[in-house]
């Protein structure tokens, strides 16, 4: 007797698994075969696949991610280049378990580690969390207001800091989530300035192809640092959390509901959208890395600036070599970035903490369904607002992020990795042999990382 599947569109009729696969398969070579089916029509498919993946890599490249990728150019030239296609496959692996997880059992991380796991861990990670998420909503808060004083210097620091603050509030509040999920990924596009910016410099590729498959290490303390620095942005815990949790409002959004056998009704379609979904949003996340460092190593290193301070002070220095459309480019994805990560950074803290104690959560809920949700959003913007106006140095604020997240980030790579592994929780989506073993070594990598980082700052 077949295995049967629940088929939520059809309230309650039931269909053989085996038979719904083929269906759906048998959908698509038809779908394929039209002939109306042009090239413009397949860009339009995939354009509609990406959603929670592609916004989600999109937020990695934030402001503060731009400073680490500046400067690390501009300090080594195209040394670290290859750390760029060294973390693409890591932080794609680590995302589609992330989105695995939301697709079969329907709640966030945080709430499946609160059933599966020690809840004390939990609390103590979503701490962290909160710490590293508010420092960086802080930092990016402030790189935004810079790069809109490169267009217009008399506009004040503190008013564009409040003016982003509240912009970003005001769209995660009162913009219903299609609407809003809609913004972000049209907004992801902007990551696309880097590659023009970078591509109207005219760089020698043979030289920076090179650097990108060969790895050349000095290990002296920096180095060390802005290697942990930047494993730390692309393998990032508010990453874990917002995939995680974007996933299982898109099911909402499509009105599917979020079923504990979730693993019955999930199809082949649907994983196979989402790891399409998820491995171009790393992939457009890794290719604005690999562009802005290759930019800045040859325009800022090979030129004597060693040192950048800021992601505003990056575009400043990049236009006496590369021009004023590079300039341009580069300054206006400082804001274009700032405006797609504050949003994921505030609201993968409030999925985390609202999970962890049980609150009702979820962008696709409105203010008065979700107070305490809600509430945890504007307590991160407040606090990341106040950190602009307090006199903490932006860059050890990020140095400390940093290290705080490459010390929760092996914890909760853990729990990820158990629970994509476990077939009474994935069901047949759990993961292969292979996968697992990825998993664990970038737990030994993010271990190492943080390690390091601990004693790069000693």
């Amino acid at each position: 007797m077949p295995k049967k599947r629940k088929d939520l569109f059809t309230q309650g009729a039931e269909l053989p698994a085996e038979m719904l696969d083929r269906t759906v398969v048998a959908g698509l070579k038809i779908r394929d075969a039209l002939p109306n089916d042009n090239v413009f029509k397949r860009g339009k498919r995939y354009w509609h696949m990406l959603g929670p993946g592609l916004t989600t890599g999109a937020s990695d490249d934030d402001p503060s991610g731009i400073l680490t990728y500046s400067q690390t150019g501009a300090k080594y030239g195209f040394n670290l280049l290859w750390l760029a296609p060294f973390t693409f496959p890591l932080m794609a692996v680590v995302q589609e378990m992330c989105a695995r997880i939301g697709l079969v059992t329907g709640r966030g991380l945080a709430g499946n580690i609160r059933v599966y796991f020690n809840k004390k861990v939990l609390y103590a990670c979503t701490t962290l969390l909160f710490i590293a998420n508010t420092i960086n909503i802080g930092a990016d808060l402030g790189a935004m207001a810079k790069a809109m004083q490169l267009f217009n210097p008399h506009l004040g620091f503190g008013l564009l800091v409040v003016v982003f603050a509240g912009m970003s509030l005001l769209l995660q509040i009162f913009t219903p989530y299609a609407r809003y999920a809609r913004y972000l990924k049209w907004l992801a596009l902007i990551l696309l300035s880097y590659v023009f910016s970078t591509l109207m410099a005219h760089l020698d590729w043979n030289t920076v192809l090179h650097h990108a498959i060969v790895p050349a290490l000095t290990f002296d303390k920096p180095q060390l640092l802005l290697i942990c620095a930047i494993l730390g942005t692309t393998i990032s815990p508010y990453l874990f959390f917002w995939q995680t949790s974007q996933e299982v409002e898109e099911q909402i959004e499509q009105g599917k509901t979020t079923l504990r056998q979730r693993q019955l009704v999930t199809s082949k379609d649907d994983v196979k959208s989402m790891r399409i979904d998820v491995w171009s949003g790393m992939f457009l996340s890794n290719l604005v890395m690999f562009f802005i460092i290759a930019a800045c190593g040859a325009l800022l290193n090979q030129h004597g600036i060693t040192n950048i301070t800021s992601a505003a002070q990056a575009a400043e220095a990049l236009r006496p070599f590369a021009g004023n459309g590079a300039y341009t480019l580069f300054a206006l994805g400082i804001i274009g970035t700032g405006l797609l990560a504050i949003p994921v950074l505030a609201g993968s803290t409030s999925y985390a903490v609202a999970e962890s104690l049980r609150w009702r959560e979820g962008l696709y809920r409105k203010l008065n369904q979700a107070h305490a949700f809600y509430g945890m959003i504007i307590i991160s913007m407040v606090v990341g607002l106040a950190i602009n106006f307090i006199g903490i140095d932006p860059i050890q604020a990020l140095i400390y992020a940093a290290v705080a997240n490459g010390l929760i980030a092996p914890f909760i790579l853990f729990f990820i990795v158990v629970m994509s592994s476990r077939q009474a929780i994935m069901g047949r989506w759990k993961n292969n042999p292979f996968v697992t073993f990825i998993g664990w070594l970038i737990i030994l990598i993010m271990a190492v990382s943080g390690a390091a980082a601990i004693y790069s700052l000693t």
